[in-house]
């Protein structure tokens, strides 16, 4: 089961105590995956489509809880492939279809079906708590989470435009930054900052997989940092080998040519100390000077001795490598 499907089992278990919370978890719901439709007498059913049956499960749950209604539920079998199902959540009893309709306000006094959640203090999504299940609802109709060990994002996917502005606006009362991009003929809210991740994990309920979440975060940043420890630790290395090596050449050649004999007698004393020992760190040789020298003494000696050097490959016309 992929990270995004056991969220969302969590969640489908996740029943608000509070009538007016699971009205707005309903409301999102009926909104992202549900239809209505009235008959030339007036007569209204409800809905809703989904491919995930913890959905169904919910919806079927929140219609009992909240409306005392009663659904049936259908399977659809895709032509395609055996895996794929539909579930079909439906409320065929028009009086009751009528209630749940007029709890989330997508009927007007008239008998007008319609819906209007844009509406900046809209009765249904007034308090943090409904705000909270109707985030919930969106997510188990039309949202994904990524598996954290591979990338941080959380999306919710509408057709309506109106719609996808209003999630953000509901979101951002969390102090949670979502935005919008179009894919195709639709449009996505979404979230990529892990912190804020974790956060909409918490507000849905989701505390399961937070902690999970958590988990894997903390397993990857110490992964990182011994990564980047690592790597520092190996350029440092490479960076002492080079510079050893170019010690050595140089030391070797001024041997070959003029002789060590003809350095002052402090950088004949170093460069054979860098020759009997190719490998020792700068600190160590200069333990071993007599009398002992520091790390910055030993790095002054070893650019002199480079410098005599490459100014004797200048007078024999050698050109530096």
């Amino acid at each position: 089961m992929s990270f995004s499907s056991r969220v969302k089992d969590e969640l489908s278990r996740v029943v608000p105590a509070a009538r007016h919370c699971q009205i707005a978890e309903t409301a999102a719901l009926l909104g992202m995956c549900g239809t209505i439709s009235a008959d030339e007498s007036g007569r209204y059913t409800l809905r809703i489509h989904t491919e995930n049956v913890t959905v169904a499960r919910k919806f079927f749950i929140l219609l009992k809880e909240a409306f005392q209604v009663r659904s049936e539920i259908a399977v659809r079998q895709s032509h395609f492939s055996k895996k794929n199902r539909t579930y079909i959540v439906y409320v065929s009893d028009s009086e009751g279809t009528r209630r749940v309709l007029e709890a989330v306000k997508m009927i007007s006094e008239d008998g007008e079906i319609g819906e209007d959640f844009a509406r900046v203090r809209n009765i249904v999504l007034r308090q943090d708590c409904c705000r909270r299940s109707y985030i919930r609802g969106a997510f188990l109709a039309a949202g994904s989470i990524s598996d954290p060990e591979k990338s941080y994002h959380y999306e919710l996917v509408t057709s309506d435009p109106e719609r996808a502005d209003q999630l953000c606006t509901i979101i951002s009362t969390f102090s949670i930054e979502a935005k919008i991009v179009v894919r195709k003929k639709y449009y996505v809210v979404y979230i990529k900052e892990g912190d804020q991740i974790r956060d909409m994990l918490g507000l849905m309920g989701a505390d399961t997989a937070l902690m999970d979440m958590e988990n894997i975060r903390i397993v990857k940043d110490m992964r990182n940092s011994v990564n980047r420890q690592v790597n520092c630790e190996t350029a440092n290395i490479n960076k002492t080998v080079s510079a050893a090596v170019r010690q050595l050449k140089d030391i070797e050649y001024i041997r070959d040519t003029k002789g060590l004999a003809s350095l002052p007698v402090p950088l004949k004393q170093m460069a054979e100390l860098r020759l009997n020992a190719p490998d020792a760190p700068l600190v160590q040789l200069g333990t071993m000077l007599e009398p002992p020298v520091g790390k910055s003494g030993v790095n002054h000696r070893l650019r002199r001795i480079s410098e005599i050097a490459e100014k004797l490959r200048q007078e024999h016309g050698i050109s530096p490598e």
